[in-house]
């Protein structure tokens, strides 16, 4: 899907294995405006391993720029599938979504939702769901404005490698 938005024209595209190192480079960005870059330990071979197996656990789509015959990553989605037992379908979750920062407020954000929403509507899934840091104020209005609805009576929970570690070995 190619769009032109103020001035640039742009293009979403599933992602492949050899835009995996791109790809990483994009978590990296993310992590550094998250401030989290210190939490970032994929590398290629695990993003390889982990989606472009037999069996992948995530899917990318990407955001191209191309100008005077160069190509430019500029944002990405991260994507699986989850399933509903409320529904009786799959939900598609978001991961992670970036656009980099002087490339935003040209459509490349909302024209990856749009693609996951095709995406979901496809795969006929009951509903698309991601979380978003309590501190990021643009991300929380941006995704207002495309009629997302933030879900207060959730609390998010994770066991973390040490606790899941500790809990496989329970009795």
């Amino acid at each position: 899907m190619s769009k032109t938005s103020k001035n640039i024209e742009f293009t979403i595209r599933q992602a492949n294995e050899n835009d995996v190192p791109g790809i990483l480079e994009l978590v990296r960005e993310l992590a550094r405006y998250e401030r989290l870059e210190k939490e970032v330990s994929a590398t290629i071979d695990l993003f390889k391993k982990h989606g472009y197996s037999d069996n992948p656990y995530y899917e990318t789509i990407l955001a191209e720029y191309s100008t005077s015959g160069e190509t430019k990553l500029v944002g990405f989605a991260i994507y699986f599938y989850t399933f509903s037992t409320f529904l009786g379908k799959p939900t598609l979750y978001l991961e992670d979504l970036f656009v980099k920062p002087e490339y935003r407020g040209r459509g490349i954000g909302k024209s990856l939702l749009i693609r996951l929403s095709q995406i979901a509507a496809q795969k006929d899934c009951g509903r698309m769901e991601w979380s978003v840091l309590n501190w990021n104020a643009p991300s929380i209005e941006f995704y207002k404005q495309i009629g997302a609805v933030a879900m207060s009576d959730w609390t998010i929970f994770r066991l973390n490698k040490q606790s899941l570690a500790a809990l496989a070995k329970s009795k």
